[in-house]
């Protein structure tokens, strides 16, 4: 054999097994900081209802929240072992992308500007929403074509400002902008009739509606006008941390699909069904691979609950929004809620 193909020969055979050896991740370099820190900097909303919000005692709830409590229990094994950091919608990208934050969580929608030229990377989508518009009922106005010439208050630093500036020029209508810096103030504006109209996700709508002083007095229109699908992210470059968040919402979605809660994992961890066993640590060394204890998943559901669990509590029937689970229902339930095998 000419020495070239020995060359080719030998870069197949490390190719090949470097292609096939599969063994623990190496730490990365936001792993080794949460680890050595003993916490998790999470980003959050600095107060929205359903998604994250402190209650009078600095307890954080949410399913935005939850979700960044879900990574704790992964990495560190205690889901209370997190630093919740309010952000508003201007700060929010620069605390991630400067390291002040280990992970945003924070009613972020996924878009293909943020997603490639921002430094960031979406894990997953923790609920599938839609732009709205909170008109006052005395308006009499049942449809958002009826909205031309409206002044509109709108959150400033998020993808609502352009979403709206598209829906008006394409129905070819015009509208008043009044911008504000959070959604406190969005929804102050609104009460205190500085604006015909409040438009942000429908979700945050129904949120900003329990803070009005009389939610009865305001309804939201039936129109969505967007797709925003809303999620944590990550800085680029450290992918094993990226895999880190997005299988911890993966956990969550595939213990739902399974039946696993937080009341029977344990009576789960004796189950012969080889998904189950795969998912709690019982068989194989899934959570090894990616630098955590083989128990990853199990803390999870454990400490904070699968996906339907969160969503419950924070957004749905039992919850004062209540959300109806629609897109955000899993996919053998008519939903678009989907995460790929653990195996």
């Amino acid at each position: 054999m000419c020495p070239m193909r020995k060359l080719i020969a030998a870069l197949a055979t490390v190719g090949a097994v470097g292609a096939w050896s599969v063994g623990p991740a190496a730490a990365g370099e936001t792993l080794d900081a949460v680890k050595a820190r003993g916490e998790l900097i999470c980003g959050v909303n600095t107060g929205l209802p359903g998604f994250s919000l402190p209650d009078d005692k600095g307890h954080w709830t949410g399913i935005d929240a939850d979700v960044c409590r879900g990574v704790a229990a992964a990495v560190l094994g205690d889901a209370n072992k997190v630093k919740f950091v309010p952000l508003t919608a201007k700060e929010r990208l620069t605390a991630l992308q400067s390291g002040e934050i280990d992970i945003l969580s924070r009613n972020t929608t996924w878009t293909h500007s943020r997603d490639t030229t921002m430094g960031v990377s979406f894990t997953g989508t923790t609920y599938y929403d839609g732009q709205g518009f909170l008109v006052r009922k005395a308006l009499g106005v049942t449809s958002a074509k009826q909205l031309d010439g409206a002044s509109i208050c709108i959150l400033s630093g998020t993808t609502t400002e352009l979403n709206v500036a598209d829906y008006f020029r394409t129905k070819g209508m015009k509208f008043s902008p009044v911008v504000f810096d959070n959604a406190d103030q969005t929804s102050q504006g609104f009460e205190s009739g500085r604006c015909d109209v409040l438009t942000s996700d429908q979700s945050q709508l129904y949120a900003l509606r329990l803070k009005l002083s009389d939610p009865a007095s305001a309804v939201v229109l039936p129109e969505v006008i967007s797709k925003e699908p809303l999620g944590p992210s990550v800085r680029q470059g450290d992918d094993q941390w990226f895999s880190i968040v997005r299988w911890a919402l993966f956990a969550q979605l595939n213990a739902e699909e399974l039946g696993v809660t937080s009341a029977n994992v344990d009576e789960k961890k004796a189950s012969t069904d080889p998904n189950v066993r795969r998912l709690l640590g019982t068989d194989g060394d899934l959570g090894k691979q990616m630098g955590l204890t083989n128990e990853w998943a199990y803390n999870i559901v454990k400490q904070v609950g699968n996906y339907g669990e969160i969503f419950e509590k924070n957004l749905g029937k039992s919850s004062p929004l209540q959300i109806a689970r629609g897109l955000n229902a899993l996919w053998t339930q008519g939903g678009i809620q989907y995460a790929p095998p653990v195996r």
